[in-house]
């Protein structure tokens, strides 16, 4: 048999887990998470990997909300989970007796949107995650990138607006500062644009649906949008130019050959994506971006999960040393 790897994606609500061997991904496990404590939460997970593992098992990814420091393995802080300042590459290690790697959640979806049929086909592209805030990743060369020492990219706290006149410039903001791609262009940014269309427009989707329920939120703006209602494709334009200037940002910087749009907001597709494309490229160097092309993520929610175990082949290629991460994606490495 050949090489096996276990990819986990672990949220708020629940832990996903998959297998990839030969190049093919097994059916998604998933589980509830448990939210108790830091140590039912390991628990469960070393309880995951043990129920995955078979003897051709070589290498477990994990990508978590979280601010980690990749060489170690080592989360600093996280999100809607509580792990904070845990050494998790060598706990869970020494429980399962296997390598663990350990990555933002972002970062592994980017991972996953490079690969398409166990093929790299997009070794350098940036990832924009637009759900309740913004959430990104960065393949460079095929690779993540993770700057010195943590998972680097933070694309969410990307400044798009900056009002250097103000009075108290240069003043400490509360993060997602207010100029970043986070307050403006998230989940909330557009939580946020839908109840200020409901009081414009009262008569319109969003206006009566607040009427009938009491509030507004993202979701009722791309429902509404979706089926044709101004006001809706009002507030998604707007999101998407947002969204755009953060994007002409990243093509400024690296020029990929692909920007990824995933999270929920993503479900809005078009409606989205093109107020996003068309703010990108009025912001972009000229001459840069030439063979960019800015699309929604291929993955879906599952796109997490997937690119953990796609960084645990990969990794583990590394430590063979002179094997590839497309010969350990396709299965290639056994004996």
């Amino acid at each position: 048999m050949s090489d096996q790897f276990i990819g986990i994606d672990v949220g708020g609500t629940k832990i996903a887990v998959t297998v990839l061997q030969d190049g093919e991904f097994s059916a998604d496990h998933v589980v509830h998470t448990e939210q108790s404590s830091q140590e039912a939460l390991l628990a469960q997970l070393s309880e995951a990997v043990e129920q995955a593992c078979t003897p051709d098992t070589r290498a477990i990814g994990i990508g978590l909300p979280s601010v980690i420091e990749f060489a170690t393995g080592r989360i600093r802080s996280s999100v809607n989970i509580p792990l904070a300042d845990v050494p998790l590459r060598t706990l869970l290690g020494e429980r399962v007796g296997l390598p663990v790697h350990v990555e933002n959640d972002a970062s592994c979806a980017a991972l996953a949107e490079a690969y398409d049929g166990g093929r790299l086909v997009s070794p350098e592209l940036v990832m924009f995650t637009i759900g309740t805030g913004v959430g990104g990743g960065w393949v460079l060369g095929g690779r993540l990138y993770r700057g010195a020492r943590t998972s680097a990219a933070e694309v969410g706290h990307t400044l798009i607006a900056c009002d250097l006149e103000r009075g108290d410039a240069g003043a400490l903001e509360p993060f997602p500062q207010y100029g970043s791609l986070e307050r403006l262009a998230s989940g909330r940014a557009l939580d946020r644009l839908a109840r200020a269309a409901a009081d414009k427009w009262p008569d319109s989707y969003l206006g009566h649906r607040r009427a009938s329920s009491g509030s507004v939120e993202g979701p009722d703006v791309v429902a509404g949008a979706q089926a044709g209602d101004g006001a809706c494709v009002y507030c998604l334009r707007v999101l998407g130019q947002r969204l755009g200037i953060g994007i002409a940002n990243a093509i400024n910087t690296f020029d990929p050959l692909e920007v990824v749009i995933g999270g929920g907001v993503s479900h809005a597709g078009d409606l989205l994506v093109e107020p996003a494309r068309e703010s990108a490229f009025r912001h972009v160097v000229p001459g840069l971006g030439v063979e960019t092309t800015i699309r929604v993520a291929r993955h879906g929610p599952r796109a997490g999960v997937l690119g953990a175990a796609l960084l645990a082949a990969q990794e583990h290629a590394a430590e063979r040393g002179g094997a590839t991460a497309q010969d350990a994606v396709a299965g290639e490495l056994a004996p």
